[in-house]
């Protein structure tokens, strides 16, 4: 199969936006397609990413309606719905098409414009991925799931609230370095957890989460250019390579798991991705992880093979995980900070990982970073995507 390089990223600033759903779309791919200068060359094909179009924004096709609009014609276009994987899951069907030849340039955009409507109704539109039987119709929501996995983690490993709020306070303040984030506000331990004030600044939302544990309802798009290597290196741009992609599965229902606290699908999938990519966890660099709860970005950088069971929460308290540790994780701010519209963030995350690994992320920069991984966690946890980027330029300087 050819090798997968990312040619151009671009993005919109996350948060409540007055842009229409194609609007969106358009602003991320124009500065994606800027970034690549692909001169003459034309996009063979388009993907979106989005969970949520149809019932949210009353449009569906929405593949068809981005390469009408930027007149991207004959290009081939489809739409991928995976849950909140959409993203990176849009991007393995670019890579593929590439990798196999029906392809040269793919241009992959992930949006959702979520503020749409009220954040109860947002909060259902996400719930509607969950089991329709065992779960959705006894009032299950994501965050419901997300505290009783909480409570579970903390029951087994010793971890506390203050473990919690020490990943919040860590991505806010990596948010307020991101231009693009949704959320620019730094907090404090004092502020959301050990002043007498902390329960209405920081109320409970799924015990023991609470809104500080949960990542913002949020409009936004991002977009990747990917294209063979070879073009790549006829355009002479510095490359950064799609080196490895896992995905795997879970039972629907969380309830029928084995072990609840076991993120198996993320285990998997990052196993599948570092072996495709010829690299280990210890020889990543910067790492982007799906942290739509406080408590996921801990189990994922455990599951993900970062850290021994249990022990992710030692690694954040030691600062393992903050800007200046030996693995940064979610310098962007993650979903906690820069906001979570539910299709884009697993492009998102590879459009922060490509400019860290080609140097370009500003004060937020990981010094020599050349190897980085997301992971795209649909569902909770029942439909995972993983990938590896590798910088090319930095392996031939």
């Amino acid at each position: 199969m050819r090798p997968v390089a990312i040619l151009g990223v671009g993005m919109t600033k996350f948060g409540r936006s007055d842009l229409t759903l194609a609007g969106l779309m358009s602003e991320a791919s124009v500065a994606a397609l800027r970034d690549a200068k692909l001169g003459n060359r034309s996009v063979d094909a388009v993907v979106v990413a989005n969970m949520g179009a149809a019932r949210v924004n009353r449009q569906t096709a929405i593949a068809s309606a981005l390469v009408d609009r930027l007149n991207l014609f004959p290009a081939a276009a489809e739409t991928v719905e995976n849950g909140p994987a959409s993203g990176a899951s849009a991007v393995k069907v670019g890579v593929q098409a590439i990798a196999a030849g029906m392809a040269d340039v793919v241009l992959v955009t992930g949006v959702e414009r979520m503020r749409a409507v009220n954040n109860l109704e947002a909060t259902d539109f996400v719930a509607s991925l969950s089991h329709p039987e065992a779960e959705y119709v006894y009032g299950v929501t994501l965050p419901s799931l997300a505290g009783m996995f909480a409570r579970l983690y903390m029951s087994r490993y010793g971890l506390t609230r203050r473990h919690l709020a020490l990943v919040s306070i860590k991505n806010h303040n990596n948010a307020m370095r991101n231009p693009y984030a949704h959320i620019h506000q730094a907090i404090t331990m004092e502020g959301i957890l050990d002043a007498p004030e902390a329960r209405v600044n920081n109320p409970p939302i799924a015990e023991p989460l609470h809104l500080y544990d949960c990542c913002p309802v949020s409009d936004g798009a991002a977009s990747l250019v990917l294209a063979s290597l070879d073009v790549a290196q006829q355009l002479n741009r510095p490359a950064v390579t799609i080196a490895g992609i896992g995905q795997a599965t879970d039972t629907h229902a969380v309830q029928e798991r084995s072990d609840p606290t076991e993120l198996s699908a993320v285990r998997l999938a990052a196993d599948q991705a570092f072996e495709r990519a010829g690299l280990g966890p210890k020889e990543i660099d910067v790492a982007e992880l799906h942290d739509a709860f406080t408590i996921l970005e801990i189990a994922e950088s455990e599951a993900a093979g970062f850290f021994p069971r249990g022990e992710g929460h030692l690694a954040l308290e030691q600062g393992v995980t903050s800007l200046g540790g030996t693995l940064p994780i979610n310098p962007s701010g993650g979903l906690k900070g820069r906001g979570h519209p539910v299709g884009a963030t697993g492009v998102a995350q590879m459009v922060e990982l490509t400019w860290q690994l080609r140097g370009e992320a500003g004060t937020r920069q990981v010094p020599d970073a050349r190897n980085g991984f997301a992971c795209n966690f649909g569902g909770f946890g029942n439909n995972v995507v993983a990938t590896v980027l590798r910088s090319e330029r930095r392996e031939n300087a």
